[in-house]
């Protein structure tokens, strides 16, 4: 009886040749320890052997090719003087599986610089994100936590105000555990809304020097404070970040939006999977893009867990999240849910 067990075809293995530059240094390419060459065995299918300034990948083609590229890709940061580190390769290899164009490109954008730490986008959906807030008026950031989408639209703020493009920045969010009513918190107003707020002014701590936040603040030229005080006013020349967005309802979200005023950007943020509204309150966040999707000079930005720039845990857990979500979803069966109609009315 013939043998009808199907045979697993034998990839072919050839072997390709990169020749580094004499005038670049193997110890910066290959990392302290070989530390980074060990993150490339790591992330390449392909062997890799090193002798000299001369590297030899044995694979697939297709394997090869990717080992090529990834080599060509840290060549170029090391040119343009970046250190090389094994998270740098390991989100240059993810671009170049993905096609998402040249990580030396975006790994070199830089935003801002202060005591010795330079601020960049690490994925290309950051780096798009960066460059539609130079390009919009007004940004939506949606993504999960870590993903680094207010972080980076607080570099983009103090860049421009450093630039003088705005004279002042303002960062917002709103305190919905209090519920916002803060007159019934004990404490002065900066005590009420300090515990919500923290995390803007840790950021703000990173890009700034710490003795220069108080004055800068004093003088109005920063502002925090939570979303409930910006009703009534008109913003102009300023940098407007809302924070935690999710937790607006579609009338704040209004709100804060027709704030806008002349010379100013806006950049809206938040994670529409971690909704903590009352009373099951549609998120305004949920229901803007409805509302907005195609008026020029808005523009919305999806960052997911491939760009988390926290702990490699933490896109996992995002992703595990977001499958039991799926699952939960599934479980019950469709629901009816509210219509773009019926959510833009609840807006007038």
């Amino acid at each position: 009886m013939p043998d009808t067990t199907p045979t697993t075809p034998k990839v072919e293995r050839v072997v390709s040749k990169i020749v580094v530059p004499a005038e670049q240094s193997m110890v910066a390419l290959l990392g302290s320890r070989d530390e980074v060459l060990r993150t490339v065995e790591r992330v390449l299918t392909s062997d890799v052997h090193v002798r000299g300034n001369e590297i030899t990948l044995t694979g697939s083609a297709k394997d090869n090719a990717l080992g090529v590229l990834l080599f060509e890709q840290l060549i170029a940061l090391l040119g343009k003087g970046e250190a090389l580190t094994p998270d740098a390769v390991e989100r240059s290899a993810s671009m170049l599986q993905q096609s998402e164009g040249k990580p030396a490109d975006v790994l070199t954008l830089n935003i801002l610089s202060n005591r010795g730490r330079t601020i960049r986008p690490k994925t290309v959906n950051q780096k798009r994100y960066v460059e539609a807030i130079d390009k919009h008026t007004i940004v939506f950031g949606v993504g999960p936590a870590g993903t680094g989408k207010t972080y980076l639209a607080m570099a983009k703020a103090v860049q421009a105000l450093q630039a003088k493009q705005v004279n002042r920045i303002i960062l917002t969010r709103p305190a919905v555990e209090a519920g916002e009513r803060l007159g019934f918190l004990p404490g002065t107003l900066f005590e009420k809304i300090d515990p919500y707020l923290r995390p803007l002014y840790d950021a703000l701590h990173d890009m700034l020097d710490p003795e220069s936040i108080p004055k800068l603040m004093a003088a109005g030229t920063i502002e925090v404070a939570p979303l409930a005080y910006m009703r009534g006013r008109t913003l102009n020349d300023a940098f407007i970040i809302l924070d935690e967005a999710q937790n607006t309802t579609a009338e704040q979200m209004k709100m804060f939006l027709t704030r806008l005023g002349f010379g100013s950007k806006i950049v809206v943020t938040g994670d529409v999977t971690q909704v903590d509204l009352p009373g099951g309150a549609t998120s305004g966040l949920r229901v803007v893009r409805d509302i907005l999707e195609g008026v020029e000079d808005v523009h919305f930005a999806t960052l997911s867990s491939q760009d988390v720039v926290r702990h490699k845990l933490v896109g996992r857990i995002v992703d595990a999240y977001a499958q039991y979500d799926a699952e939960m979803e599934s479980a019950r069966g469709p629901q009816r849910t509210p219509g773009r109609r019926d959510d833009a009315r609840r807006t007038r």
